[in-house]
């Protein structure tokens, strides 16, 4: 049999296998299967560069599919490659505890780059990889040893191309020349609810190229040469390139070209009538022997002994650029900042002590990488000395992402996915932009780091559009995602440490912009219990303050004013709510003994602290949005100023 009929045999095998993996779980989405089988086989079979048996090997090509729904379609590929993926597992698609989840889930299927579903994500994410990449490549390759030569390759679909995080990150990687990233993109004009004729209908060539990008098209879809010779193309680019290949939908099947056909349901006569066409057997999960030799051949043809030679560069190179490698290799993140040495004031604010601690960090362990959506001012996280990572230095330790947050945390995560330990910065008010990004860090537990400053009403003037009230619960609530609001300088080191100390997982620091007087009485080493004891009644606990962040220097004030009166007051802040309710309930009871009075002042709104206190009376919180005047004016306006919330409180304690 000639090489092209071969091919088309191994396409419509893999083809025909999806198929059988969305009828045995009774859903799916066959109509991505149909259309873009043709350009994940010329992929895999003749460019992608990888290793079924070690498939963490470091300097592999990396694929993501940023259009999750067509996961049957990436499993039966993986499959049919080699990886360690049975029929049975193929057969469990869809269900629950499967290695073939609904949308693809890294460290749960072998050969899954990320985690992908949300339309957009993956293709931003991919962005940052090829970041990741290009850095990599600059910090360790020199005229002996390519340590880091690979690509990023990303399949999309005309919905990834709509999402405006998708936009965001293509101008980027224009701007920063990443021409080791290849989109190949499934362009079958068609969505869930129609095509894309009244819906997506400009011109994406003229998009892309203006963006400074490398466009090519392909007028076949079925045609593996001309996809094959696509990415050849693109590989000699000195641009990011996408490839825009034009398929049918559900092609071969009733509703070819319809938007039916993207979550068709497959009934047996249907599945009959589409291998008739594809000159497959009918019988579920039967799979040409042929097809899959002949494609495992094309594979390790290309790939045999790929690793084991990267292995023989790794013992063969310095011991600095091999520490940094082995740190990007190992799932293990975690940070020793217990050290650190930047000193701090007697008054100071939050952001400034973030500075000084992401300063050293950054400068000790060049893993660590991050930036701003243009607000590297006011968020203070720019690196001094660091360099800028730009097309002319991908070394460059600070990443202006510009006024892109969306497309900032999808990168993040996707710098995370590559070894990388990133942070990244923006008002607390606008974490909103990132938030879908957040929440697959979260999924994925990536060790991405948010610092979001200009954490309360308190900014003033800016007004309830940049006035934070709802932003940290939403933020609690997102589970594996770790929330710190620090009151001083003391609590921001502990803060950091705390983040850093953990092997994984993402966290958020809200930072105030104000200056903060710094407790004697803050242990840094205490943070990890979420919260502790600032100030100490003298003669008898009369009751309890709580807060968080800047808020807890109103409590303290509040405090002092009450002692005055002869009422003594204890003042606990909880940096972390969600570490402070999981403490061993012993050393809780200590700190918020049960017969006392308890009363919260913050200005933010009440439901994250009903997890502490149950009656909505004794909750001085802000549920509304703010205002746009003075601090001063503002705190007036909502009773936080020091004489009303003096009153509120005695009155409460009565």
């Amino acid at each position: 049999m000639d090489n092209e009929r071969i091919e088309e045999r191994i396409v419509n095998n893999i083809r025909a296998l999806a198929l059988d993996m969305i009828k045995e779980a009774g859903n799916g989405h066959p109509g991505v299967v149909m259309s873009a089988a043709p350009l994940i086989y010329t992929l895999y079979a003749h460019h992608l560069n990888f290793d079924v048996k070690n498939p963490e090997y470091f300097n592999r090509d990396r694929f993501v599919l940023s259009c999750g729904h067509a996961s049957a379609l990436l499993y039966a590929t993986l499959y049919m490659a080699g990886y360690d993926i049975s029929l049975d597992d193929l057969k469990g698609f869809r269900k629950i505890n499967s290695k073939m989840p609904g949308h693809p889930e890294i460290d749960v299927t072998p050969g899954v780059e990320m985690t992908t579903g949300p339309l957009g994500e993956g293709f931003a994410s991919a962005v940052g990889i090829a970041m990741g990449e290009a850095k990599a490549a600059q910090e360790l390759n020199d005229e002996n040893n390519k340590i880091i030569d690979h690509y990023t390759y990303v399949l999309v679909s005309d919905g990834d191309l709509m999402e405006g995080v998708s936009y965001e990150a293509a101008s980027l990687a224009g701007t920063l020349k990443l021409n080791k990233l290849i989109v190949l993109y499934d362009k079958n004009n068609v969505t869930l609810d129609h095509t894309t004729d009244i819906t997506f209908d400009e011109d994406i060539r003229k998009r892309f190229e203006a963006c400074n990008w490398n466009v090519i098209e392909v007028n076949d879809g079925d045609n593996v040469d001309k996809i094959n010779n696509a990415i050849k193309e693109a590989k000699n680019s000195s641009k990011p390139s996408i490839i825009i290949v034009d398929t049918i939908i559900g092609k071969y099947s009733k509703y070819q070209g319809q938007n039916e056909a993207h979550g068709m349901k497959l009934d047996k006569e249907e599945i009959t009538s589409i291998k008739e066409k594809l000159e497959v057997r009918d019988i579920p999960f039967t799979v040409s022997t042929e097809a899959i030799d002949y494609f495992r051949n094309l594979i390790n043809n290309r790939c045999h002994h790929i690793s084991e030679y990267y292995q023989e560069i790794l013992d063969n190179i310095d011991s600095d650029k091999r520490k940094y490698l082995d740190y990007l290799m190992n799932k293990n993140k975690n940070i020793d900042i217990s050290n650190f040495g930047g000193g701090i004031n007697e008054k100071e604010s939050p952001r400034d002590t973030s500075s000084k601690i992401l300063n050293e960090m950054v400068k000790k362990h060049p893993y660590v990488i991050g930036g701003s959506a243009d607000l590297f001012a006011s968020t203070k996280t720019y690196i001094n000395d660091g360099d800028d990572f730009s097309s002319k230095n991908y070394s460059g330790k600070n990443i202006f992402f510009g006024v892109r947050e969306h497309a900032m945390g999808a990168i993040a995560n996707g710098l995370a996915i590559y070894g990388y330990r990133p942070y990244i910065s923006t008002f607390l008010a606008f974490s909103d932009y990132l938030r879908p990004s957040i929440r697959l860090a979260a999924i994925m537990n990536l060790p991405v780091v948010y610092i979001f400053s200009h954490d309360s009403i308190s900014i003033g003037e800016d007004g309830p559009t940049h006035q934070p009230v709802e932003q940290l619960e939403s933020l609690r609530i997102i589970p594996n995602l770790e929330v710190f609001r620090p009151a001083d300088a003391n609590e921001v080191i502990g803060s950091y440490k705390t983040i850093y100390e953990k092997p994984t997982g993402p966290a958020v620091i809200a930072l105030s912009k104000n200056p903060l007087n710094v407790f004697e009485t803050v242990n840094i080493n205490n943070i990890s219990d979420g919260g502790s004891i600032v100030k100490e009644y003298e003669r008898e606990m009369d009751g309890i303050l709580i807060s968080s962040g800047e808020d807890v220097h109103l409590a303290i004030a509040v405090a002092n004013n009450l002692k005055i009166k002869g009422i003594d007051l204890r003042v606990v802040s909880i940096p972390c709510i969600n570490r402070f309710t999981k403490m061993d309930m012993k050393k809780y009871d200590e700190i918020l003994p049960v017969e006392k009075k308890k009363i919260v002042i913050s200005t933010e709104v009440e439901d994250a602290w009903h997890k502490i206190i149950y009656n909505k009376e004794y909750l001085i919180t802000l549920d509304q949005f703010g205002l746009s005047g003075s601090q001063n004016d503002i705190y007036k306006n909502f009773g936080y100023d020091i004489d009303t919330l003096t009153a509120k409180v005695e009155e409460l304690l009565k």
